[in-house]
């Protein structure tokens, strides 16, 4: 297991298709960054910036459920949230919007790392915003989150970010609290959140774990220059 340090990000951009999304797929690795944001070296940082997108869910329960779901995983944290009404379960015959609504709010940015669903998922409006994220963010780290949930299309991850215990309980206990639209669903409850994080964290010998696949990255040791692309020449 080979572990690739860097600089703690001061912002952050996160994208889900549905209210629930991003806290499922990366509320852990959240809870994280924001504790390291609140380290005591840290003190004299700005607040570690989020900025959030998501599809569906404006102007119902569920967006308040978001909002309050976000104070929780990223406390002390300067958020912004912006949640659309595409139609859930359609989005891929809303294209043209979506497409223009993560253009639109990746000006907004200017993220050291995104978040976003993977690739691979099942649910055709994770998988359409996974496709889209990449042609607006095309000069960053993106990390695609994995979505538990019935389908068997867990992903075989890339990279993982180490939980504690304690992270892990907050995340699942967090989840449960702050959307109880989603409670009746027979795979959403904080058993089934731990197993998935404790099953991640002996994939990368931690306690527990959140996983992401990644589709490229640069590794620069010498961190020098960065060479001219040949659109720079």
């Amino acid at each position: 297991m080979i572990t690739l340090g860097g600089r703690r990000p001061r912002e952050i951009a996160v994208l889900g298709a549905h209210c629930d999304d991003i806290g499922i797929g990366a509320g852990g690795t959240l809870l994280a960054l924001s504790a390291c944001a609140e380290d005591t070296a840290d003190h004299d940082r700005d607040p570690l910036r989020v900025r959030a997108l998501v599809l569906c869910g404006a102007g119902t329960v569920r967006e308040e459920e978001e909002r309050a779901a976000l104070e929780a995983l990223c406390p002390g944290a300067d958020i912004a949230l912006t949640v659309l009404d595409v139609p859930d379960g359609r989005t891929p015959a809303h294209w043209g919007t979506v497409k223009s609504a993560v253009a639109a709010f990746a000006r907004t940015t200017c993220p050291d790392v995104v978040f976003a669903p993977q690739r691979g998922d099942a649910h055709q409006d994770h998988r359409l915003l996974a496709t889209l994220v990449p042609t607006e963010f095309r000069d960053h780290l993106v990390l695609g989150y994995e979505v538990l949930k019935w389908e068997a299309d867990t992903p075989r991850p890339a990279a993982y970010h180490p939980l504690t215990s304690e992270q892990a309980k907050d995340k699942a206990r967090t989840l449960v609290e702050c959307y109880p639209s989603q409670l009746g669903r027979d795979w959403f409850d904080e058993s089934a959140f731990f197993a998935l994080s404790r099953l991640r964290g002996v994939q990368c010998r931690a306690a527990h774990a959140e996983a992401f696949t990644i589709d490229k990255a640069i590794v620069d040791f010498a961190a020098g220059p960065r060479p001219a692309s040949p659109t720079e020449e």
